[in-house]
């Protein structure tokens, strides 16, 4: 299958008729360019193209990503241009062309409908060339069956393969199972629906064979519990729809939860809530500011006022220490003189002669100390007071500037700790607008668990009806084997039992045939697109719930935690490339939002290996930040590019404008 052109007419945010060509072309050397690349801001109507060839190829049954809950008219409704003329029609036309026993054939699938469809439905036209070149011509007998024959070209069961967004990569990525959409597909790609379903149609003819062959009396019985089994089936229907209301709702209200939780925080209303903790904290750390003061306090008390004259204290130490060297100097002299006097005494008493006795005089006065005068001496500091102004200037005054320091460091970071509670207090919301915050917090909290409670009930409820389907169809089994089987010899209800072991033992053998080859596909791919080739030498795909798991080359389970978020995502598009691969099927892929949150290795990956080589034609509709310039310039140079397109999305107007080119990206 290959897509040639879609056309988009009041479809959406596309006013009027934009055509957009989606052939892939041979590049040079005759290499097939398959990329078709859009190019638009979120809210552009990226997701809008995907939903428009989802809504082409099936109509009612297309799982598009704005339906919801809504009603197919509803939906349809929903996607009229809000700005085109009232009786305008909206269309969506595709043309794609498809190998046909061996022969290309083309098919134009055209849906249209008004503002207000009738009975909720579009108008299904599917058009052929006439190969004459002239204007196609409407198939109404495949127009009738179209839905039918679409699962021959591209089963709606495997279509998620092949058109996937951003989401459902990252929901695949972050699940330990895949979601629902996948498994379905994985299911309808095994052939597994095909072997349920033979198994129930076996079933269904078996219940008829009985009843045609059975009594009045036992045809009764029979009915009463089909009657019980068609009755259960619709309450198990009921409930299973239930639940995904439910699901839906839930997911609703934790969004409004964490939305009012979110508002409680931002508007103060958590500081509020804990102003009691915070007025404690507060008055703690006022005691802490006034401890430190009174600290401070005890120290200017003591010596530390001395500090503002140290250099007096200091000169005055000097002056003691001199004075104290001084007297101790005269002290000496004053000795001195008088053993000089008796000496001289001794020598007059001897008779030395009196030049003699001058010559020793003047040697006296020479040799003794020279003194100071008298009035130098103006300190007297005792030994003990120079003492004390020694150890002040030493040890204690340099202790108390210490301690001060520290003290007035611990006292800045109370202070500072001391402002920042008070700007938290001074943040709190009024105490009657926290009751209203923490009011609408409780309640979105209550509903949400609230509907967890009625979620839990109905998915048990789903359970047990699940089990007494399963138990009255045992019933009905067992009745007609009873009373019906024995009276009556026949080959169709004689086998049917072999039959139905044969399509459980088939269905086991043709899951763990087909996931071997999927484990294959998956870890060749997966290997590819992983930078780290030595990280998983092996995948493994368990066959109850399809979960991933995988292996080193010494077969040690490797924890899927151990992958970034970006290998996990390659993971994931390693899974649906595998699937891909292993449907055998030549068809299109699309990826909106194609590259999420891969880092720069992650993404070269993807735009080298995967994006050039996954399809014939691959639709890539990309934001300017994912696929950017050097990406852009990267898949140029490849050759792999057959057109770009810009979606210009004008917010005021409100509408979108397909452009030829990509995004202009500056200097």
């Amino acid at each position: 299958m290959k897509f040639l052109e879609l056309v988009l007419q009041n479809f959406g945010p596309y006013i009027g008729r934009q055509e957009l060509n989606l052939r892939p072309i041979d590049a040079e050397g005759g290499e097939l360019a398959p990329i078709i690349l859009f190019g638009g801001m979120n809210g552009g109507g990226k997701t809008t193209l995907m939903d428009a060839i989802r809504l082409a190829l099936y109509g009612q049954r297309a799982q598009c990503s704005t339906r919801g809950s809504l009603n197919y008219g509803d939906f349809l409704a929903q996607c009229v241009n809000r700005h085109s003329e009232p009786h305008a029609k909206t269309t969506i036309e595709l043309l794609f062309e498809q190998v046909v026993d061996n022969q290309q054939v083309r098919y134009r699938i055209i849906r249209t409908w008004d503002r207000y469809p009738k009975e909720g439905r579009e108008t299904l036209g599917i058009y052929q060339p006439d190969g004459l070149g002239n204007s196609d011509w409407k198939d109404e007998g495949l127009s009738e069956t179209w839905d039918e024959y679409v699962e021959t070209l591209l089963p709606l069961g495997i279509s998620n393969l092949f058109l996937f967004d951003g989401e459902q990569v990252k929901e695949l990525a972050e699940q330990e199972a895949p979601p629902p959409l996948v498994s379905s597909a994985i299911k309808s790609l095994l052939g597994l629906e095909l072997a349920e379903r033979l198994a129930v149609d076996l079933e269904v003819l078996v219940n008829r064979k009985r009843k045609t062959l059975a009594g009045k009396k036992e045809r009764a019985e029979i009915e009463a519990i089909e009657r019980r089994l068609e009755e259960a089936q619709q309450e198990h229907q009921q409930l299973q729809q239930q639940v995904k209301d439910l699901k839906r709702e839930r997911q609703s209200a934790l969004e409004e939860e964490e939305r009012a939780t979110a508002v409680f925080r931002a508007q103060g209303g958590k500081i509020a809530e804990e102003r009691a903790a915070l007025e404690a904290q507060l008055r703690s750390q006022k005691q802490e500011v006034e401890r430190h003061r009174d600290r401070l306090r005890e120290l200017a008390a003591g010596c530390l006022p001395l500090v503002a004259v140290e250099p007096l204290l200091q000169m005055a130490h000097k002056q003691g220490d001199w004075e104290a060297q001084e007297t101790r100097a005269r002290l000496v002299q004053g000795a001195m003189q008088e053993r000089d006097q008796r000496l001289l005494d001794l020598l007059q008493g001897l008779g030395l002669a009196k030049p003699k006795l001058q010559q020793v005089q003047a040697f006296l006065r020479e040799d003794g100390p020279a003194t100071q005068d008298e009035a130098a001496l103006w300190l007297g500091l005792s030994d003990r007071q120079l003492q004390g102004l020694g150890a002040l200037l030493g040890d204690r005054l340099g202790d108390g500037i210490r301690q001060t320091q520290t003290t007035q460091d611990h006292l800045q970071e109370a202070l500072e700790a001391l402002t920042r509670t008070e700007q938290l207090i001074a943040q709190a919301a009024p105490k009657e607008d926290s009751d209203r915050l923490l009011l609408a917090m409780t309640q979105a909290q209550g509903e949400r668990q609230k509907l967890d409670a009625t979620l839990e009930l109905r998915e048990r409820e789903v359970q047990q009806r699940g089990a007494e389907v399963e138990r009255i169809k045992k019933e009905l089994a067992s009745y007609g084997e009873q009373n019906v089987d024995r009276q009556n010899a026949n080959h169709l209800i004689d086998n049917a039992k072999s039959v139905q072991r044969t399509l459980a033992q088939f269905r086991e053998r043709l899951t763990l045939r087909k996931l071997n080859k999927l484990e294959l596909e998956v870890t060749e791919c997966f290997r590819y697109l992983l930078h780290k080739s030595d990280l998983v030498h092996r995948v493994v795909i368990e066959a109850e719930d399809f979960r991933l798991l995988l292996y080193d080359r010494q077969g040690q389970m490797v924890p899927k935690h151990r992958l970034s978020a970006g290998e996990k995502q390659l993971l994931a598009i390693a899974f649906l490339w595998g699937l891909a691969r292993v449907s055998g099927r030549q068809l299109p892929v699309a990826i909106d939002t194609p590259l999420g949150r891969l880092d720069s290795s992650h993404r070269q990956n993807l735009v080298e290996r995967y994006f050039p080589a996954a399809s014939h034609q691959v639709i890539l509709l990309s934001t300017d930040t994912e696929i950017r310039e050097p990406e852009a310039k990267q898949l140029r140079e490849f050759g792999a590019i057959a057109r770009e397109y810009r979606l210009d999305y004008d917010p005021k107007l409100q509408q979108t404008q397909v452009k030829p080119g990509y995004f202009e990206f500056g200097e």
